[in-house]
């Protein structure tokens, strides 16, 4: 066991300018799995819902999906961040991060 860096990109799916989500979650997914493999990082996904107050004070509830991302440098979550901001057209992300006990179990016959 180890204690390494686990961090979340929490990323609303409704655009920032018309507070509507434009395509299907389906293809949310498919552009942050494309970006996260061209920085060569694994990672996982959760599709949850959450709610956002914009800069404007406008609030949306809408559908979040969850990014985590394990023993991944604060550098490269930044650009991940930033990426998905631009392709997703994103007023912000949240981005969550602390420290986790990390281990894997391997079985075989």
């Amino acid at each position: 066991m180890k204690n390494i860096r686990q961090t979340s990109i929490y990323i609303g799916l409704k655009d920032s300018e018309t507070h509507e989500q434009k395509f299907d979650t389906t293809k949310y997914l498919t552009t942050l799995k494309n970006v996260c493999r061209s920085y060569r990082t694994a990672f996982s996904v959760n599709k949850v819902v959450g709610g956002y107050f914009h800069d404007d004070g406008t609030f949306v509830e809408e559908n979040t999906l969850v990014l985590t991302l394990i023993d991944v440098s604060k550098e490269t979550v930044n650009e991940i961040a930033k990426d998905i901001c631009v392709f997703f057209n994103q007023e912000s992300v949240m981005i969550t991060d602390s420290v986790s006990e990390v281990f894997f179990i391997k079985e075989s016959l």
